[in-house]
Protein backbone atom coordinates (compact mmCIF):
# COMPACT_ATOMS: atom_id res chain seq x y z
CA UNK A 1 0.00 0.00 0.00
CA UNK A 2 1.32 3.45 -0.92
CA UNK A 3 2.67 5.53 1.95
CA UNK A 4 1.37 8.81 0.52
CA UNK A 5 -2.38 9.35 0.58
CA UNK A 6 -4.49 12.05 -1.03
CA UNK A 7 -2.67 14.75 0.97
CA UNK A 8 0.72 13.63 2.19
CA UNK A 9 1.60 10.95 4.75
CA UNK A 10 -0.69 10.57 7.75
CA UNK A 11 -1.09 8.23 10.68
CA UNK A 12 -1.11 7.96 14.45
CA UNK A 13 1.92 9.85 15.74
CA UNK A 14 4.48 7.53 17.29
CA UNK A 15 2.78 4.46 15.81
CA UNK A 16 2.34 4.93 12.06
CA UNK A 17 4.27 8.18 11.81
CA UNK A 18 7.42 7.72 13.87
CA UNK A 19 10.41 9.99 14.36
CA UNK A 20 12.47 7.63 12.20
CA UNK A 21 9.96 7.82 9.36
CA UNK A 22 9.74 11.61 9.63
CA UNK A 23 13.53 11.87 9.56
CA UNK A 24 13.73 9.56 6.54
CA UNK A 25 11.01 11.42 4.64
CA UNK A 26 12.79 14.71 5.19
CA UNK A 27 16.11 13.29 3.98
CA UNK A 28 14.43 11.70 0.95
CA UNK A 29 12.84 15.03 0.16
CA UNK A 30 16.23 16.73 0.07
CA UNK A 31 17.63 13.99 -2.16
CA UNK A 32 14.71 14.09 -4.60
CA UNK A 33 13.68 17.75 -4.65
CA UNK A 34 16.97 19.68 -4.44
CA UNK A 35 20.25 20.08 -6.28
CA UNK A 36 23.47 21.73 -5.23
CA UNK A 37 24.88 22.38 -1.75
CA UNK A 38 22.98 23.83 1.21
CA UNK A 39 19.44 24.04 -0.19
CA UNK A 40 16.95 25.93 1.95
CA UNK A 41 13.80 24.25 3.32
CA UNK A 42 10.98 25.92 5.26
CA UNK A 43 9.17 23.92 7.95
CA UNK A 44 5.81 24.68 9.56
CA UNK A 45 3.42 22.73 11.73
CA UNK A 46 0.03 22.81 13.41
CA UNK A 47 -0.52 22.72 17.17
CA UNK A 48 -0.61 18.95 17.84
CA UNK A 49 1.31 17.66 20.88
CA UNK A 50 3.40 15.46 18.59
CA UNK A 51 4.41 18.44 16.46
CA UNK A 52 7.55 19.48 18.39
CA UNK A 53 9.23 16.06 18.42
CA UNK A 54 8.27 15.37 14.81
CA UNK A 55 9.70 18.77 13.90
CA UNK A 56 12.94 17.85 15.67
CA UNK A 57 13.11 14.63 13.63
CA UNK A 58 12.36 16.44 10.38
CA UNK A 59 15.01 19.10 11.06
CA UNK A 60 17.53 16.37 11.87
CA UNK A 61 16.75 14.66 8.56
CA UNK A 62 17.01 17.91 6.61
CA UNK A 63 20.18 19.26 8.19
CA UNK A 64 21.82 15.82 8.19
CA UNK A 65 21.27 15.79 4.42
CA UNK A 66 23.00 19.15 4.05
CA UNK A 67 19.95 21.43 3.92
CA UNK A 68 19.49 24.66 5.83
CA UNK A 69 16.15 25.24 7.55
CA UNK A 70 13.86 28.14 8.36
CA UNK A 71 11.34 27.31 11.07
CA UNK A 72 7.93 28.95 10.69
CA UNK A 73 6.43 27.42 13.85
CA UNK A 74 2.70 26.90 14.31
CA UNK A 75 1.26 28.51 11.20
CA UNK A 76 -1.38 27.65 8.56
CA UNK A 77 -0.28 25.10 5.98
CA UNK A 78 -0.77 27.56 3.07
CA UNK A 79 1.73 29.92 4.69
CA UNK A 80 4.42 27.32 4.05
CA UNK A 81 3.36 27.09 0.40
CA UNK A 82 3.49 30.89 0.19
CA UNK A 83 6.98 30.99 1.70
CA UNK A 84 8.20 28.57 -0.97
CA UNK A 85 6.47 30.47 -3.78
CA UNK A 86 7.40 34.02 -2.73
CA UNK A 87 10.44 33.61 -0.52
CA UNK A 88 10.88 35.29 2.85
CA UNK A 89 12.01 38.83 3.54
CA UNK A 90 15.45 38.88 5.11
CA UNK A 91 16.30 35.37 3.91
CA UNK A 92 18.82 35.63 1.09
CA UNK A 93 17.85 32.47 -0.82
CA UNK A 94 14.59 31.05 -2.15
CA UNK A 95 13.36 27.87 -0.41
CA UNK A 96 13.77 24.72 -2.50
CA UNK A 97 10.70 23.18 -0.88
CA UNK A 98 8.50 23.33 2.17
CA UNK A 99 7.49 20.69 4.64
CA UNK A 100 4.39 20.81 6.86
CA UNK A 101 3.82 18.66 9.94
CA UNK A 102 0.04 18.40 10.18
CA UNK A 103 -2.86 15.98 9.89
CA UNK A 104 -5.25 18.76 8.89
CA UNK A 105 -8.78 17.92 10.10
CA UNK A 106 -7.80 14.62 11.76
CA UNK A 107 -7.99 14.17 15.57
CA UNK A 108 -5.15 15.11 17.91
CA UNK A 109 -3.40 11.69 18.12
CA UNK A 110 -2.78 11.75 14.35
CA UNK A 111 -0.15 13.71 12.52
CA UNK A 112 1.21 13.92 9.02
CA UNK A 113 3.83 15.26 6.66
CA UNK A 114 3.15 17.04 3.41
CA UNK A 115 5.50 18.66 0.93
CA UNK A 116 5.27 21.80 -1.19
CA UNK A 117 7.69 21.77 -4.11
CA UNK A 118 8.87 24.32 -6.63
CA UNK A 119 6.58 27.32 -6.87
CA UNK A 120 4.75 26.37 -3.67
CA UNK A 121 2.81 23.57 -5.38
CA UNK A 122 1.78 20.28 -3.81
CA UNK A 123 3.82 17.39 -5.14
CA UNK A 124 2.41 15.24 -7.90
CA UNK A 125 2.02 11.49 -7.49
CA UNK A 126 5.24 10.80 -9.44
CA UNK A 127 7.30 12.97 -7.08
CA UNK A 128 5.72 11.31 -4.05
CA UNK A 129 6.47 7.88 -5.49
CA UNK A 130 10.13 8.79 -6.02
CA UNK A 131 10.42 10.07 -2.45
CA UNK A 132 8.84 6.88 -1.17
CA UNK A 133 11.24 4.77 -3.25
CA UNK A 134 14.21 6.58 -1.71
CA UNK A 135 13.09 5.52 1.77
CA UNK A 136 14.43 2.04 1.02
CA UNK A 137 18.01 3.22 0.70
CA UNK A 138 20.33 4.96 3.12
CA UNK A 139 21.42 8.31 1.63
CA UNK A 140 25.11 9.17 1.85
CA UNK A 141 26.04 11.57 4.61
CA UNK A 142 26.27 15.19 3.54
CA UNK A 143 29.75 16.65 3.27
CA UNK A 144 28.60 19.55 5.41
CA UNK A 145 25.67 19.40 7.80
CA UNK A 146 23.05 22.12 7.37
CA UNK A 147 21.79 24.43 10.08
CA UNK A 148 18.72 26.27 11.27
CA UNK A 149 19.19 29.57 9.48
CA UNK A 150 16.24 31.39 11.09
CA UNK A 151 13.42 30.71 13.54
CA UNK A 152 10.33 32.77 12.68
CA UNK A 153 8.03 30.80 14.96
CA UNK A 154 6.69 33.90 16.71
CA UNK A 155 6.63 36.12 13.64
CA UNK A 156 3.58 35.34 11.47
CA UNK A 157 3.02 38.96 10.39
CA UNK A 158 4.75 38.35 7.04
CA UNK A 159 1.94 35.94 6.17
CA UNK A 160 -0.84 38.20 7.47
CA UNK A 161 0.62 41.12 5.52
CA UNK A 162 0.50 39.06 2.32
CA UNK A 163 -3.14 38.09 2.91
CA UNK A 164 -4.21 41.67 3.60
CA UNK A 165 -2.73 42.83 0.30
CA UNK A 166 -5.42 40.75 -1.45
CA UNK A 167 -8.38 42.44 0.28
CA UNK A 168 -9.96 45.04 -2.02
CA UNK A 169 -12.94 46.04 0.12
CA UNK A 170 -12.31 46.40 3.89
CA UNK A 171 -14.57 44.66 6.39
CA UNK A 172 -15.54 47.77 8.35
CA UNK A 173 -18.82 47.42 10.19
CA UNK A 174 -18.74 43.61 10.24
CA UNK A 175 -18.68 41.61 13.45
CA UNK A 176 -17.17 38.19 12.85
CA UNK A 177 -16.72 35.11 15.04
CA UNK A 178 -13.77 32.96 13.92
CA UNK A 179 -13.41 29.33 15.06
CA UNK A 180 -9.72 28.43 14.98
CA UNK A 181 -10.26 24.70 15.74
CA UNK A 182 -7.56 24.91 18.44
CA UNK A 183 -5.12 24.81 15.56
CA UNK A 184 -2.85 26.87 13.37
CA UNK A 185 -5.38 29.60 12.60
CA UNK A 186 -5.08 30.71 16.23
CA UNK A 187 -1.72 32.34 15.47
CA UNK A 188 -3.07 34.62 12.71
CA UNK A 189 -6.88 34.88 12.70
CA UNK A 190 -7.40 37.75 15.14
CA UNK A 191 -4.75 39.83 13.38
CA UNK A 192 -5.85 39.02 9.82
CA UNK A 193 -9.57 39.62 10.21
CA UNK A 194 -9.08 42.51 12.63
CA UNK A 195 -6.60 44.36 10.46
CA UNK A 196 -8.97 43.86 7.51
CA UNK A 197 -11.47 45.99 9.45
CA UNK A 198 -13.75 43.51 11.19
CA UNK A 199 -14.74 43.43 14.85
CA UNK A 200 -13.38 39.96 15.62
CA UNK A 201 -14.16 37.37 18.27
CA UNK A 202 -11.97 34.28 18.14
CA UNK A 203 -12.96 30.97 19.71
CA UNK A 204 -11.15 27.63 20.17
CA UNK A 205 -7.70 29.19 20.16
CA UNK A 206 -5.77 26.83 22.47
CA UNK A 207 -2.33 26.04 21.09
CA UNK A 208 -1.52 22.99 23.23
CA UNK A 209 -3.05 20.85 20.49
CA UNK A 210 -4.80 18.48 22.87
CA UNK A 211 -8.20 19.37 21.44
CA UNK A 212 -7.39 20.29 17.87
CA UNK A 213 -10.52 19.71 15.72
CA UNK A 214 -12.26 18.31 18.81
CA UNK A 215 -15.94 19.24 18.39
CA UNK A 216 -14.89 22.55 16.86
CA UNK A 217 -13.70 24.09 13.64
CA UNK A 218 -14.76 23.37 10.07
CA UNK A 219 -15.80 19.80 10.82
CA UNK A 220 -18.06 20.69 13.80
CA UNK A 221 -20.00 23.89 13.23
CA UNK A 222 -22.68 23.78 15.94
CA UNK A 223 -20.58 25.73 18.45
CA UNK A 224 -19.81 28.46 15.95
CA UNK A 225 -23.47 28.72 14.99
CA UNK A 226 -24.38 29.25 18.65
CA UNK A 227 -21.68 31.87 19.13
CA UNK A 228 -22.76 33.80 16.04
CA UNK A 229 -26.41 33.85 17.10
CA UNK A 230 -25.64 34.67 20.75
CA UNK A 231 -23.32 37.52 19.78
CA UNK A 232 -25.60 38.86 17.06
CA UNK A 233 -22.58 38.71 14.75
CA UNK A 234 -22.66 39.44 11.04
CA UNK A 235 -21.02 36.11 10.19
CA UNK A 236 -18.94 33.22 11.42
CA UNK A 237 -15.84 31.70 9.83
CA UNK A 238 -14.58 28.19 10.64
CA UNK A 239 -11.14 26.78 9.90
CA UNK A 240 -9.74 23.29 10.39
CA UNK A 241 -6.58 22.35 12.28
CA UNK A 242 -4.10 23.54 9.68
CA UNK A 243 -6.33 26.35 8.36
CA UNK A 244 -6.38 25.31 4.72
CA UNK A 245 -10.18 25.05 4.88
CA UNK A 246 -12.89 27.64 5.37
CA UNK A 247 -16.60 27.21 5.96
CA UNK A 248 -18.93 30.02 6.95
CA UNK A 249 -22.05 30.67 9.02
CA UNK A 250 -24.57 33.41 8.29
CA UNK A 251 -26.02 35.74 10.92
CA UNK A 252 -29.06 33.44 11.07
CA UNK A 253 -26.87 30.36 11.68
CA UNK A 254 -27.11 28.92 8.17
CA UNK A 255 -24.03 26.93 7.18
CA UNK A 256 -22.28 27.82 3.93
CA UNK A 257 -20.16 24.95 2.66
CA UNK A 258 -17.52 25.08 -0.05
CA UNK A 259 -20.11 24.95 -2.83
CA UNK A 260 -21.90 28.04 -1.52
CA UNK A 261 -18.60 29.85 -0.99
CA UNK A 262 -17.51 28.99 -4.55
CA UNK A 263 -20.78 30.38 -5.95
CA UNK A 264 -20.41 33.65 -4.03
CA UNK A 265 -16.76 34.11 -4.96
CA UNK A 266 -17.40 33.20 -8.61
CA UNK A 267 -20.07 35.85 -8.98
CA UNK A 268 -17.86 38.41 -7.23
CA UNK A 269 -14.98 37.65 -9.60
CA UNK A 270 -17.36 37.74 -12.58
CA UNK A 271 -18.51 41.20 -11.48
CA UNK A 272 -14.88 42.31 -11.41
CA UNK A 273 -14.21 40.70 -14.84
CA UNK A 274 -11.61 38.53 -13.16
CA UNK A 275 -12.83 35.00 -13.88
CA UNK A 276 -10.92 33.77 -16.96
CA UNK A 277 -13.17 32.06 -19.47
CA UNK A 278 -16.02 32.08 -16.96
CA UNK A 279 -14.65 28.78 -15.63
CA UNK A 280 -14.79 27.40 -12.09
CA UNK A 281 -13.31 24.04 -11.05
CA UNK A 282 -14.82 21.71 -8.43
CA UNK A 283 -14.80 18.00 -7.65
CA UNK A 284 -17.36 15.44 -8.73
CA UNK A 285 -18.87 15.67 -5.23
CA UNK A 286 -20.05 19.27 -5.66
CA UNK A 287 -23.80 19.66 -5.41
CA UNK A 288 -25.94 19.96 -8.53
CA UNK A 289 -27.11 23.25 -7.06
CA UNK A 290 -23.66 24.71 -7.71
CA UNK A 291 -23.77 23.52 -11.33
CA UNK A 292 -27.16 25.21 -11.79
CA UNK A 293 -26.17 28.46 -10.05
CA UNK A 294 -23.10 28.90 -12.22
CA UNK A 295 -24.96 27.91 -15.39
CA UNK A 296 -27.66 30.48 -14.65
CA UNK A 297 -24.94 33.12 -14.32
CA UNK A 298 -23.44 32.16 -17.67
CA UNK A 299 -20.47 30.39 -16.09
CA UNK A 300 -19.20 26.84 -16.53
CA UNK A 301 -18.15 24.27 -13.93
CA UNK A 302 -15.31 21.85 -14.67
CA UNK A 303 -15.08 18.75 -12.46
CA UNK A 304 -12.18 16.67 -11.14
CA UNK A 305 -11.65 13.67 -8.85
CA UNK A 306 -11.89 14.36 -5.11
CA UNK A 307 -8.89 16.20 -3.66
CA UNK A 308 -7.81 19.83 -3.75
CA UNK A 309 -4.58 18.82 -5.49
CA UNK A 310 -6.65 17.61 -8.46
CA UNK A 311 -8.63 20.85 -8.39
CA UNK A 312 -5.49 23.00 -8.49
CA UNK A 313 -3.94 20.90 -11.27
CA UNK A 314 -7.09 21.24 -13.43
CA UNK A 315 -7.21 24.98 -12.73
CA UNK A 316 -3.65 25.45 -13.95
CA UNK A 317 -4.27 23.26 -17.00
CA UNK A 318 -7.42 25.16 -18.02
CA UNK A 319 -6.40 28.66 -16.99
CA UNK A 320 -9.04 28.91 -14.24
CA UNK A 321 -8.52 31.19 -11.26
CA UNK A 322 -11.12 29.75 -8.84
CA UNK A 323 -11.84 26.21 -7.68
CA UNK A 324 -12.52 24.15 -4.60
CA UNK A 325 -14.32 21.42 -2.71
CA UNK A 326 -17.47 21.16 -0.60
CA UNK A 327 -15.22 20.62 2.43
CA UNK A 328 -14.01 24.21 2.22
CA UNK A 329 -10.72 23.81 0.38
CA UNK A 330 -10.94 26.86 -1.88
CA UNK A 331 -8.13 27.62 -4.31
CA UNK A 332 -7.71 31.17 -5.64
CA UNK A 333 -4.72 31.05 -7.96
CA UNK A 334 -4.57 34.82 -8.35
CA UNK A 335 -3.61 34.99 -4.69
CA UNK A 336 -2.20 31.59 -3.63
CA UNK A 337 -0.89 28.30 -4.97
CA UNK A 338 -3.06 26.08 -2.80
CA UNK A 339 -6.18 26.12 -0.64
CA UNK A 340 -5.94 28.82 2.02
CA UNK A 341 -8.69 29.04 4.63
CA UNK A 342 -7.89 32.50 6.01
CA UNK A 343 -7.50 33.92 2.51
CA UNK A 344 -10.88 32.42 1.61
CA UNK A 345 -12.54 33.87 4.70
CA UNK A 346 -11.16 37.33 3.95
CA UNK A 347 -12.23 37.18 0.30
CA UNK A 348 -15.70 35.93 1.18
CA UNK A 349 -16.32 38.71 3.70
CA UNK A 350 -14.81 41.27 1.35
CA UNK A 351 -17.23 40.15 -1.38
CA UNK A 352 -20.12 40.72 1.02
CA UNK A 353 -18.77 44.15 1.95
CA UNK A 354 -18.36 45.09 -1.70
CA UNK A 355 -21.93 44.01 -2.50
CA UNK A 356 -23.36 45.71 0.58
CA UNK A 357 -25.17 42.47 1.42
CA UNK A 358 -25.06 39.84 4.14
CA UNK A 359 -23.66 36.36 3.53
CA UNK A 360 -27.19 35.00 3.80
CA UNK A 361 -28.34 37.26 0.98
CA UNK A 362 -25.39 36.34 -1.22
CA UNK A 363 -25.94 32.62 -0.60
CA UNK A 364 -29.42 32.92 -2.10
CA UNK A 365 -27.89 32.35 -5.54
CA UNK A 366 -27.44 28.64 -4.82
CA UNK A 367 -30.25 26.22 -4.08
CA UNK A 368 -28.71 22.95 -3.02
CA UNK A 369 -30.39 19.64 -3.70
CA UNK A 370 -30.66 17.13 -0.86
CA UNK A 371 -27.65 14.82 -1.03
CA UNK A 372 -27.47 11.31 0.42
CA UNK A 373 -24.16 9.46 0.76
CA UNK A 374 -23.95 5.76 1.63
CA UNK A 375 -20.69 3.86 2.08
CA UNK A 376 -20.80 0.20 1.07
CA UNK A 377 -17.94 -1.98 2.31
CA UNK A 378 -16.50 -4.19 -0.41
CA UNK A 379 -13.36 -6.27 -0.83
CA UNK A 380 -13.52 -5.54 -4.57
CA UNK A 381 -15.05 -2.10 -5.18
CA UNK A 382 -14.70 -2.15 -9.01
CA UNK A 383 -16.50 -5.49 -9.21
CA UNK A 384 -19.24 -4.27 -6.86
CA UNK A 385 -19.77 -1.19 -9.03
CA UNK A 386 -19.85 -3.33 -12.16
CA UNK A 387 -22.46 -5.66 -10.67
CA UNK A 388 -24.68 -2.71 -9.74
CA UNK A 389 -24.24 -0.87 -13.05
CA UNK A 390 -27.70 -1.76 -14.45
CA UNK A 391 -29.31 -0.33 -11.29
CA UNK A 392 -27.07 2.76 -11.49
CA UNK A 393 -28.01 3.34 -15.14
CA UNK A 394 -31.72 2.97 -14.39
CA UNK A 395 -31.51 5.42 -11.47
CA UNK A 396 -29.62 7.94 -13.60
CA UNK A 397 -32.26 7.76 -16.32
CA UNK A 398 -35.05 8.01 -13.76
CA UNK A 399 -33.64 11.21 -12.26
CA UNK A 400 -32.85 12.88 -15.56
CA UNK A 401 -32.15 16.59 -15.05
CA UNK A 402 -33.76 16.53 -11.60
CA UNK A 403 -30.87 14.87 -9.81
CA UNK A 404 -27.56 13.11 -10.04
CA UNK A 405 -25.95 9.75 -9.24
CA UNK A 406 -22.26 9.35 -8.45
CA UNK A 407 -20.77 5.97 -7.54
CA UNK A 408 -17.04 5.70 -6.95
CA UNK A 409 -14.49 3.54 -5.17
CA UNK A 410 -12.87 5.17 -2.13
CA UNK A 411 -9.23 6.07 -2.61
CA UNK A 412 -8.34 5.28 1.00
CA UNK A 413 -10.65 2.48 2.25
CA UNK A 414 -12.26 -0.74 0.92
CA UNK A 415 -15.51 1.11 0.29
CA UNK A 416 -17.79 2.14 -2.53
CA UNK A 417 -19.27 5.59 -2.03
CA UNK A 418 -22.80 5.97 -3.36
CA UNK A 419 -23.98 9.56 -3.68
CA UNK A 420 -27.42 10.56 -4.92
CA UNK A 421 -28.94 14.03 -5.26
CA UNK A 422 -32.64 14.55 -5.86
CA UNK A 423 -35.35 17.12 -5.26
CA UNK A 424 -36.27 15.55 -1.90
CA UNK A 425 -34.38 13.70 0.83
CA UNK A 426 -36.80 10.81 0.53
CA UNK A 427 -36.20 10.28 -3.17
CA UNK A 428 -32.43 10.65 -2.86
CA UNK A 429 -32.36 8.19 0.05
CA UNK A 430 -34.57 5.65 -1.71
CA UNK A 431 -32.44 5.61 -4.86
CA UNK A 432 -29.17 5.49 -2.91
CA UNK A 433 -30.44 2.52 -0.87
CA UNK A 434 -31.51 0.76 -4.07
CA UNK A 435 -27.99 1.07 -5.52
CA UNK A 436 -26.29 0.16 -2.24
CA UNK A 437 -28.60 -2.86 -1.92
CA UNK A 438 -27.52 -4.13 -5.32
CA UNK A 439 -23.89 -3.99 -4.20
CA UNK A 440 -24.59 -5.66 -0.87
CA UNK A 441 -26.45 -8.47 -2.65
CA UNK A 442 -23.37 -9.16 -4.75
CA UNK A 443 -21.14 -9.26 -1.66
CA UNK A 444 -23.49 -11.52 0.31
Amino acid sequence: MALFGTDGVRGVAGVDLTADLARALAAAGVAELTTGPRPLVVVGRDSRPSGPWLQDAVVDGLTGSGADVVLLGVIPTPAVARAVADGLSGIDSRPAFGLVISASHNPAPDNGIKFFGTGGLKLGEADEARIETRLGSVPPAAEQRGEIRADLSDQPDWYVDALLRTVETPLGGMSVVVDCANGAAATVAASAYGRAGADVTVINCALDGEHINDNCGATHLDGLRREVRNAGASAGIAHDGDADRCLAVTAAGEVLDGDAILAILALDLQRKSNLPGGRVVATVMSNLGLHRALRDAGLSLLTTPVGDRHVAERMRADGASLGGEQSGHIVMLDHATTGDGVLTGLQLLSAAAAAGKSLGELAGVIHKLPQVLINVRSADPPAAIGAAQPVIDLATAELGDDGRVLVRASGTEPLVRVMVEAETDERAGSIAERIAGAMRSRSA
